[in-house]
């Protein structure tokens, strides 16, 4: 196929457009329109094709400067300049496979290299090494507030996949007893081709590992791994947040036959707290004062996550009045800087008053009458405004 569009459209660059630049797009778009991605879309293929022809001439220093002076005329028999041998501009030959130029940019993905489409995204070819390594695991655990706040170190026990002991992780119970794969020729891979696309799959012989075993260790029926309880010790930094996602690596399950090991992923689950509330580095609660503290002013004990700390509380406090304590909050995970607690009272309003106390406080609220209740006040002066009295 050779396109009549421009070369430049077909990626969607400019003309001024640097190689980078220029792979870039063809990366995404030929990705986009890959047949494999796009069996049901005839139309998918030629402009793959396209795609391929167009990339070809501006990722090449030469053919470019001669598309950009005479267009494609400069690739046609004959044309602009006279053929040099390979029927184009100057010797240029024909346009290659798109598969050939397709694979050249992923690194080999097709004919031959690897497997189909899907091993972009690491769903095909692996090599030995992958293939072997253990799974990943997960945990999930629960901390308390003080434990995330302050960091601590835990101890956890597992059911995992570790190396046998029986037969050092050869899987097998002599140490000839392993030997090369001959379906795939120790590749642990197979490789199939329809047409001119090659895909390679995991060798149902030996699922992948290279080897068959042939006397396998009764310990571990031939996976060189047995599954056992484990205690591993995990340390939690301080400043880490309800979600946080912390890696062991090399914890997680033992590869089959002596492969590597996985990475056991930790998740934390902050518990819910009886006084404190977080908000990022920042703490808050409630404390309550009694009135005649709120009212006359004197010192009031809050709680913090180091112990307990007191706080001045101003004659004629209100009511959801708010105290800062600088530095008594979290630590930041990334700077170590600590947030804020921030302290809300509460004035408590006495419920079991008895006469002699009632009789007081009516002789209290009559004494003061409206001077010293400026909420009260204020209050007024909005609903009169509201009201238009």
């Amino acid at each position: 196929m050779e396109t009549t569009r421009d070369y430049y459209d077909v990626l969607g660059v400019k003309k001024d457009a640097e190689a980078a630049a220029i792979k870039k797009a063809y990366r995404k778009q030929a990705m986009k329109f890959h047949p494999d991605q796009n069996q049901d879309d005839p139309k998918a293929e030629e402009k793959f094709k396209e795609l391929g022809e167009a990339y070809e001439v501006l990722s090449d220093e030469d053919k470019r400067a001669a598309y950009d002076r005479y267009g494609h005329a400069a690739f046609k028999a004959g044309g602009m300049g006279g053929g040099g041998g390979g029927g184009g501009f100057g010797g240029f030959g024909g346009f290659h496979d798109p598969m050939d130029i397709f694979s050249q940019v992923f690194g080999g993905a097709f004919r031959g290299g690897g497997g189909g489409f899907d091993d972009l995204f690491g769903g095909g070819r692996r090599d030995q090494q992958a293939r072997q390594r253990g799974s990943d695991l997960r945990y999930d655990l629960e901390i308390t507030l003080e434990e995330a706040s302050q960091g601590v170190e835990k101890e956890l026990e597992i059911e995992k996949y570790g190396p046998c002991r029986t037969c050092k992780s050869s899987g097998s119970k002599s140490e000839g007893g392993a030997r090369t794969c001959s379906t795939c020729g120790g590749r642990g891979v197979v490789t199939q081709q329809s047409g001119i696309f090659v895909r390679q799959s995991a060798c149902p012989e030996c699922h992948g590992a290279g080897q068959v075993i042939s006397d396998p260790c009764p310990a571990c029926k031939g996976e060189g791994r047995v599954q056992e309880p484990e205690r591993i010790k995990i340390k939690i930094p301080a400043g880490v947040d309800d979600g946080t996602r912390l890696r062991s690596s090399g914890n997680g399950d033992e590869g089959l036959r002596g492969g590597p090991a996985g990475d056991l992923y930790v998740f934390l689950h902050v518990r819910k707290h009886d006084i404190f509330q977080r908000r990022g580095e920042d703490l808050y609660c409630e404390v309550p004062v009694s009135f005649a503290v709120a009212a006359l002013g004197g010192e009031l004990a809050v709680p913090t996550l180091e112990g307990r700390a007191s706080i001045k509380v101003p004659p004629g406090t209100q009511g959801g009045t708010i105290f800062r304590l600088k530095h008594r909050g979290v630590q930041d995970i990334g700077s170590g800087r600590k947030g804020d607690l921030h302290v809300e009272v509460r004035v408590e309003v006495p419920t079991k008053l008895k006469g002699e106390q009632k009789e007081k406080l009516r002789e209290f609220a009559e004494s003061i009458g409206e001077e010293n209740s400026p909420l009260h006040e204020g209050f007024l002066e909005k609903a009169k405004r509201f009201f238009n009295i």
